[in-house]
């Protein structure tokens, strides 16, 4: 709801303009830079209109909390939400996301990572898209070669489920409409894997999506990431969200490759053997079961759509 404001003790309260975008900071024991990133973000969203500024610190136990509370005294376009324990980078996104009363969405993160001075530019380019993604794929990315070789993989099999080319499937940084956020909260986790997901929902649905390159700078302080665990949930993650919303993808070539060793197993018996195995019949069968699984779950997916 606007809040309102008195100008003249004779004159009638005036609404505060809508916001055009909420601002969405998840924040979990960044003492050391949620100060520089909230300075920041204030400085580059001057331009940007009326705004919206929603800090949701995912249960810090260093100073985050206290020292967010302060930056928010005497500042109406900051809002400070606190998580009593800490639920997951996704959760304090999904939390921001359902305090938000603008129609667009903006993410980064408050590690002093990405460059927040190019969000004005992202928001500006999110009319006519569904999301835009700053892509870390700029001359000036700063990330350890533990997780360049898993994201080589991810980043194409995820492409290949998307049918078109993700140059960074879980950027930090983006720019998405409100109502799409809401509209896939159920589905998107708590935890890391939340842009992952909201990226391959969106694709697979045929919204639109922009990249626009961006740099990406040492982080302030250690990281929350686990590079072998997380890999694997990534890899979980983006199974999953294929199952969901490109059954084919997943199914058909497990389909397809049942078929072949059917075919070659008909052949070997047929040419060989001049009988007629066990092996070729279950293969026929699993080949079928799968190719018609396949179907069925396509025929659901659309169908909810």
């Amino acid at each position: 709801m606007a809040k309102a404001y008195q100008i003249f003790p004779w004159v009638a309260n005036v609404p505060d303009p809508e916001p055009r975008v909420a601002v969405v900071v998840p924040c979990y024991n960044e003492e050391g830079a949620i100060r520089e990133t909230i300075g920041t973000l204030r400085r580059c969203l001057h331009d940007v209109g009326a705004y919206e500024l929603i800090v949701v610190d995912d249960g810090s136990i260093d100073g985050s909390a206290r020292l967010l509370d302060e930056l928010a005294t005497g500042d109406p376009a900051l809002r400070v939400i606190h998580h009593p324990k800490n639920l997951g980078y996704g959760a304090a996104l999904k939390t921001g996301i359902r305090h938000a009363s603008a129609p667009l969405i903006a993410i980064t993160d408050a590690d002093g990572t990405y460059p927040n001075e190019r969000l004005p530019e992202l928001i500006d380019l999110a009319d006519g898209v569904e999301m835009v993604v700053g892509a870390r794929i700029a001359d000036d990315v700063t990330y350890p070669f533990i997780r360049k070789v898993p994201k080589f993989f991810l980043r194409h099999y995820a492409s290949w489920i998307a049918g078109q080319d993700i140059p960074d499937m879980n950027s930090g940084m983006r720019v998405f409409r409100r109502d799409l956020g809401e509209r896939f909260l159920n589905i998107l986790p708590d935890t890391f894997s939340f842009t992952t997901t909201i990226t391959l929902a969106l694709l697979t649905n045929n919204y639109i999506v922009k990249y626009v390159p961006i740099g990406y700078s040492a982080r302030v302080g250690k990281s929350k990431i686990k590079p072998i665990r997380d890999t694997v949930r990534f890899f979980q993650l983006i199974l999953r969200t294929g199952v969901y919303f490109a059954p084919l993808r997943i199914f058909g070539p497990v389909g397809l490759l049942l078929g072949l060793a059917f075919a070659a197993s008909l052949f070997y018996d047929t040419f060989i053997l001049r009988d007629l195995t066990e092996k070729t019949l279950l293969l026929l069968l699993f080949a079928m079961n799968t190719g018609m699984f396949a179907l069925l779950a396509d025929m659901i997916d659309k169908r909810s759509r």
